[in-house]
């Protein structure tokens, strides 16, 4: 009997690790201060991180050409202006596909 009981706690642990592993979120955990000039040429996209769940910093994630990943504070000025290139290269490469599919 004791056994039985030992064997269900050990297995309730074992679930109970494999769950928490699961629920990490893909957060950012510190900001850059800089960045070379040639990185932000190839900036393509970003996305926000809210502080919410497991992120506890509000952070900018820009995603490279290469697939790179770097965050950023969004109170600082330069990522600012990079988020709004970002917006208007995204919005002219947009118009550009649809000028080459409409052809």
């Amino acid at each position: 009997m004791r056994f039985i009981v030992l064997f269900f706690l050990v297995l309730l642990g074992f679930l109970y690790l494999s769950l928490a592993q699961g629920s990490y979120e893909d957060c950012c955990l510190r900001h850059v201060n800089s960045v070379k000039k040639h990185t932000l040429k190839n900036v393509v996209n970003y996305r926000k991180q809210e502080l919410d769940g497991g992120c506890n910093i509000a952070a900018i994630v820009f995603k490279t050409k290469r697939g790179r990943f770097f965050c950023a504070n969004p109170s600082n000025t330069w990522v600012k202006m990079l988020m709004e290139k970002v917006d208007r290269e995204n919005v002219h490469r947009k118009k550009s596909s649809k000028n080459k599919r409409s052809s």
